[in-house]
């Protein structure tokens, strides 16, 4: 890439801290994390050094998937505290330059919003803001919950959560859609109030001076005519609901009265995105997105249920990050990531989070961090805090793990917990919301009191505290790891660089290159517990099994100046980045110029 070729914007330059509100820090001990908790910790964020804070629905909920079931999008949930402490908490980022994304959750209000209340009781301005269908009265091959009278839900579509995605209103006569939680009632984007109602609320929020919006399931808002349709053709697969016929009409709408290039809008899109649907949600002449989050290396190491994982296979990662990279170059920006709320922690994942915690963690923010695009840390991430050692079915709070497996213990395709434990363990979303580890006291310096989710034990090592004492720790590296986004001398290859795998095929290593102009990044990792050998390509070697074209050979490198930028190990690292002797889960960056 060229540097006359780059696009400016502060948001492709930033590193985005996300934070759990019920899970980040407690000051009222009632066990759930609130906005003075996050106030109280605002020079931590800046001691860390991130740019933005997105912050988790924190708006009135009754709770039933912990905020994502939404009330009213103009309150603050009294758990969390009120909107004089929202506003204070804003003008506490913007005062550190710390700027401030907000969820935005519009598939699907709760069923306790007043739009929702209204419509279920026929309420002829609120009547279409939902999706009501009448039932199928054939029901041949239907096993599953019936209406009145042998009734089925309108298709057999499953929620997210578990169970139909259709529930049957008594009191009403008719079902609605809900592709999560029964208590989710999906909205229904045909109708132009609802888009409008949607629009204002996110022009009130940016006049109050927020800094852009996180998109919660943004790809699913256009429903297919099976749904949208009141004489529809036949019912259409489950993965009619993903990007939609009238998606980008919809976005494009969005961001043609909302948005603008100086807002960071990240949306999230689930399913097998194409990268035509991905370019025009965030291309230079499409809906007006910045980013997106996509789930593709997320589903790399499990099925369909929550109790399905397979462990995943580099070559396979490496693959999902080059298509993302590479189809995107010159077309729209990437987001990296690989934990959030809704993922397991990625030291446990990605990594080794016994022998080599620590390596592996630096290891993989390292990746993170010199990848193309915007860098996002989830809570706990820059302390390396793993998973919990999670054991009986109670243990869970999520209803993405809970009503999955008890649906499935309750059908017989699950004959017992203990036959699946591990496996959910290891993928449930309660591992990233386990509350944040701030000291080795009691609920880990969270709470003064009992904690609405498990502490891991494990905080008596892993915490922010010891972490802050120890220069050699997961939270000084990350902090070195940010800097380097505002060093001058690599922050324009870093952030705006073209991505260049250098050896796809490798099973064990992950090497690539940054390139913008003259000046190159060499990124080595060892994603591995065994020692591992790396060497450049000479020009005139077989390539074979290096990438078809190379984007670096060893003879270059002797007429450029060499730097190592970043390494996880302290002691005896060469400088000569040709050939060296990899230990486990060993990062290295050489500046090469």
């Amino acid at each position: 890439m060229d540097s006359a070729d780059i696009d400016r914007q502060w948001w492709k330059e930033a590193v985005v801290y996300q934070i759990y509100p019920r899970s980040f820090n407690d000051t009222d001990g009632d066990g759930v994390g609130d906005i003075p908790g996050i106030i109280e910790k605002l020079d931590y964020l800046d001691e860390l050094g991130v740019d933005v804070v997105w912050l988790n629905p924190v708006y009135e909920s009754p709770n039933a998937d912990n905020g994502y079931d939404i009330a009213d999008y103009q309150s603050i949930m009294d758990e969390f505290g009120t909107m004089s402490d929202w506003e204070d908490l804003l003008d506490g980022l913007h005062d550190r330059d710390i700027k401030l994304i907000m969820d935005l959750v519009v598939n699907h209000t709760s069923d306790e919003h007043e739009w929702f209340v209204k419509s279920r009781e026929g309420d002829e301005e609120f009547r279409d803001y939902y999706i009501w269908r009448n039932g199928r009265t054939d029901v041949d091959g239907w096993t599953g919950h019936l209406g009145p009278d042998d009734e089925a839900p309108p298709n057999d579509w499953g929620s997210f959560f578990g169970g139909p995605a259709w529930e049957y209103d008594e009191d009403v006569g008719e079902w609605y859609l809900h592709l999560f939680d029964v208590k989710q009632p999906d909205l229904n984007w045909e109708n132009e109030d609802v888009r409008e109602e949607v629009f204002s609320m996110m022009e009130w929020w940016l006049e109050k001076g927020i800094d852009g919006f996180r998109m919660d399931v943004i790809n699913l808002i256009s429903k297919p005519p099976s749904v949208t349709e009141h004489n529809p053709p036949e019912p259409d697969g489950f993965d009619a609901t993903f990007d939609g016929p009238k998606i980008h009409e919809y976005v494009g709408e969005m961001g043609e009265r909302v948005l603008s290039d100086d807002l960071l809008t990240v949306g999230e899109v689930v399913g097998d995105v194409s990268m035509d649907d991905a370019r025009q949600y965030v291309g230079r002449d499409g809906d007006g997105l910045g980013m997106l989050f996509h789930f593709d290396h997320m589903l790399l190491d499990r099925g369909g249920d929550v109790w399905e994982y397979y462990g995943y296979d580099l070559t396979d990662l490496k693959d999902v990050f080059r298509h993302w990279q590479k189809s995107l170059e010159g077309e729209g920006w990437n987001s990296n990531y690989l934990n959030n709320h809704d993922q397991p922690r990625m030291v446990s994942r990605f990594g080794d989070d016994v022998e080599y915690r620590v390596e592996s963690a630096k290891l993989l923010g390292t990746l993170l961090h010199t990848l193309h695009g915007t860098p996002y840390i989830y809570q706990g991430e820059e302390l390396g805090m793993t998973n919990y050692p999670f054991e009986r079915l109670d243990d869970y709070q999520d209803v993405d793990t809970l009503n999955p497996v008890q649906n499935a213990l309750d059908e017989g395709v699950i004959e017992n917990f203990d036959d699946v434990k591990d496996s959910v363990a290891a993928l449930s979303r309660d591992n990233a919301r386990t509350p944040m580890q701030w000291t080795d006291e009691e609920h880990a310096g969270f709470t003064d009191g009992e904690p609405w989710l498990a502490v891991n034990p494990n905080h008596e090592e892993i915490n922010a505290d010891t972490a802050r004492e120890d220069d050699d720790s997961v939270f000084h590296y990350y902090r070195n790891l940010i800097a380097l986004r505002d060093d001058d001398d690599v922050s324009d290859v870093l952030v705006y660089g073209s991505y260049d795998d250098l050896w796809p095929s490798h099973t064990d290593l992950w090497a690539y290159t940054r390139t913008l102009d003259d000046e190159r990044l060499l990124v080595v990792l060892n994603f591995t517990s065994e020692d591992q050998q790396f060497r450049l390509p000479r020009e005139d070697e077989d390539h074979a099994t290096y990438a078809d074209e190379l984007p670096l050979h060893a003879g270059e490198v002797a007429d450029l100046d060499t730097e190592l930028l970043v390494s996880n190990y302290d002691e005896d690292v060469e400088s000569d980045p040709t050939e060296f002797a990899l230990r486990p889960w060993e990062a290295r960056v050489y500046h090469l110029s």
